[in-house]
C-alpha cells in the first residue's frame, strides 16, 4: 500500500520522536546510574574515612594512657577523656553510614563490645601509679586485644574496599556509556531525521514533477476540449462537414470518434431533411397551383349558372348552389392554411420595433365586430423588436376564435400581457362557451375543431399556426378553461428576437 506524503512525514516524525524519546531514556537511565553510583563512592569513601578516623582515635586513646604511665604527666588523662569521646562520636557515624549494610553492622556490633573492653581497661590504668614498669604491664595486656580491634577495623576497612572497587568500576561503566548513549541518540536523531528530510524532499521532487506533468496533460486535454467545442458550435451553425483528427485511445479519443460519426449521421440526416423539405416545397407549389386554380374554375362555373339560369333555378337548386360554393370556399382556405402553416420557419423574418398596442388597435378592426368589446392592459411592450407579420397572426388567430367561437352575439375579450425575465407572457381571454380540460392538447392538432363544420365553417388549422409560430420564437402556449366558464389562452414571446433565417426557400402563394 503506498503512503501518501503527509502519512510519510507523520509517521517519519513518530519514528524519529520515538527513537529519541528512546535514546533519551537509555541515557537518563544511564545518567541516573551513574549520578547513583557516584553517590555510592562518595558514600564508601565516608565509610573509609569514618574507620580511618576511628583507628585514629583508638591509637591516641592507648597513647594517652600510655604516655600518662610512662611519663607520669596527668596532662595526658584529659586527651584521654576527648579520645574516647571523639572514639565513641566517629563509632556512631560509622554505625549510621552502615546502615544499608547488614555484615557492616554485626562486624561493628561485635567491634562495638570489643571498644568497650578496652576503654574500660585503660580507664582502670589510669587509676594506676605511674611508672614505667606499669606502662608495660599495660601495653603487654592490651596488645593482643588491640590487635583484634584492629584486625575488626581492617575486616570493616576491606569490605568498604571492596564495595569501594565495584562501585569504582560501575561508576567508570556508566561514566563511559552515557555519553556514548548520548551520542548515539544524537546520531540516530540526525540520521532519522536527515533520511526524513531526503524522503520528504524526494516526495516533493516526486510532487512536482507529476504536477508538470498533470499541468502538460491537462493542457493537452483542454486543447482537445477546445476542438470539440469547436465542433460542437459548428454543428450549431449547421457546418456538419467538421471532423475530428484524434486517434487517441482514452476516452476524449473515444468520444471524438463517435462526434465524427454524429457528424457524419448528422450530415446524411439533414440532407435526406433537405430533399424532403425540396419535395414539401413542390408539394405546396402544386398545392398553390395546381389546386387552386381548378378551385377557382369550379367557383367561376357556380357563378355563371347563378347568373345566366337565374331565373329556372329552384329554391333547392339554389341551397345546393349555396352550399357548394361554402364547400369550395371552405376548401381555398383549407388549402391557403395549409400553405400559411407551411410556411412557418421557411420565410425571412423582417425584425422591427414593435408597438404591440398599435398593432391590437389593427387586429381588433379588422377581425372583431362592433357587437363586441375588447380590453387592452394599461401597459404593453412600445418597442418589441420582433417579426411583425408572426405576432399579428398569432394575435389574430387567438382573437379571431374568440369571435368565432362564442356562443352569444356580442362578449368581451381580455387582452393580457405580464413582463418576465426573458419574456413577455401575454394572454387573451374572452366570456365565451370554454373548453373542457380533456380537449386542451387536442386543439392545438392540426385538422382539430370543437364545432360542427357544418355550423362554423373552420379548417382546424388557426391554432396549429399560432403554436408552430410560437414554437419558432422558443415560446409556448397554453390554455386555462373550463366548460361553461370562458377560455385564456396564454403565450409567450421572447424580449430578445431570435436571428433571422434565410436559409429556407420562401414558398409560392
Amino acid at each position: 500500500m503506498r503512503l501518501n506524503l503527509n502519512t510519510k512525514i507523520l509517521l517519519g516524525f513518530g519514528i524519529a520522536l520515538g527513537v529519541l524519546l528512546l535514546t533519551t531514556g537509555v541515557a537518563y537511565f544511564s545518567n541516573q546510574r551513574l549520578a547513583y553510583y557516584t553517590r555510592q563512592v562518595q558514600h564508601t569513601y565516608q565509610v573509609l574515612q569514618a574507620t580511618s578516623d576511628l583507628r585514629t582515635n583508638l591509637r591516641d586513646a592507648q597513647g594517652s594512657v600510655r604516655n600518662y604511665l610512662l611519663l607520669n604527666d596527668t596532662t595526658y588523662l584529659p586527651q584521654f577523656d576527648l579520645a574516647e569521646q571523639d572514639m565513641n562520636r566517629q563509632f556512631n557515624i560509622l554505625r549510621d553510614l552502615t546502615r544499608d549494610n547488614a555484615q557492616q553492622q554485626q562486624r561493628l556490633d561485635t567491634l562495638r563490645r570489643a571498644l568497650d573492653t578496652d576503654t574500660r581497661d585503660l580507664r582502670m590504668w589510669t587509676d594506676r601509679n605511674a611508672s614505667a614498669p606499669t606502662a608495660r604491664v599495660m601495653i603487654s595486656r592490651n596488645q593482643e586485644r588491640l590487635e583484634i580491634i584492629r584486625g575488626m577495623i581492617n575486616r570493616i576497612k576491606q569490605s568498604e574496599d571492596s564495595l569501594l572497587a565495584e562501585r569504582d568500576r560501575n561508576q567508570d561503566f556508566y561514566a563511559q556509556t552515557t555519553p556514548i548513549a548520548l551520542l548515539i541518540s544524537a546520531v540516530l536523531t540526525l540520521f532519522i531525521v536527515g533520511w526524513l528530510v531526503s524522503r520528504i524532499w524526494q516526495e516533493l521532487a516526486a510532487n512536482a514533477a507529476l504536477q508538470q506533468e498533470l499541468q502538460e496533460v491537462n493542457e493537452q486535454v483542454a486543447h482537445r476540449i477546445g476542438i470539440i467545442e469547436h465542433l460542437a458550435e459548428q454543428v450549431v451553425l449547421g457546418d456538419y462537414s467538421v471532423k475530428i483528427k484524434d486517434e487517441e485511445r482514452d476516452n476524449l479519443g473515444r468520444l471524438a470518434g463517435s462526434l465524427n460519426r454524429m457528424t457524419r449521421q448528422l450530415s446524411e440526416t439533414f440532407g435526406a431533411l433537405e430533399n424532403r423539405n425540396k419535395e414539401l416545397d413542390q408539394f405546396a407549389y402544386v398545392a398553390s397551383h395546381d389546386l387552386k386554380a381548378p378551385l377557382r374554375g369550379v367557383t367561376t362555373v357556380v357563378k355563371w349558372i347563378e347568373d345566366e339560369l337565374s331565373g329556372e333555378l329552384s329554391d333547392k337548386m339554389r341551397q345546393y348552389l349555396d352550399m357548394m360554393k361554402g364547400r369550395l370556399s371552405r376548401l381555398e382556405d383549407l388549402i391557403n392554411g395549409l400553405l400559411a402553416y407551411a410556411r412557418i420557419g421557411r420565410t425571412e423574418q423582417k425584425l422591427e420595433p414593435v408597438d404591440v398596442a398599435a398593432l391590437l388597435d389593427e387586429v381588433t378592426d379588422m377581425v372583431v365586430p362592433p357587437d363586441f368589446h375588447v380590453r387592452l392592459p394599461d401597459s404593453l411592450p412600445s418597442a418589441l423588436v420582433a417579426d411583425r407579420l408572426s405576432l399579428q397572426q398569432v394575435f389574430t388567430n387567438l382573437i379571431g376564435n374568440a369571435v368565432k367561437y362564442h356562443h352569444r352575439g356580442g362578449g368581451t375579450i381580455t387582452i393580457g400581457c405580464r413582463e418576465q425575465k426573458k419574456f413577455y407572457e401575454f394572454s387573451v381571454a374572452d366570456d365565451g362557451p370554454g373548453i373542457a380540460p380533456e380537449y386542451h392538447q387536442k386543439i392545438f392538432l392540426m385538422f382539430q375543431t370543437l364545432r360542427d363544420r357544418h355550423t362554423a365553417e373552420s379548417t382546424g388549422i388557426g391554432l396549429s399556426i399560432v403554436k408552430k409560430i410560437i414554437d419558432e420564437q422558443k415560446g409556448s402556449i397554453w390554455v386555462k378553461s373550463a366548460a361553461g366558464e370562458g377560455a385564456a389562452f396564454i403565450f409567450t414571446w421572447p424580449k430578445q428576437a431570435l436571428p433571422a433565417r434565410s436559409d429556407a426557400p420562401a414558398l409560392a402563394s
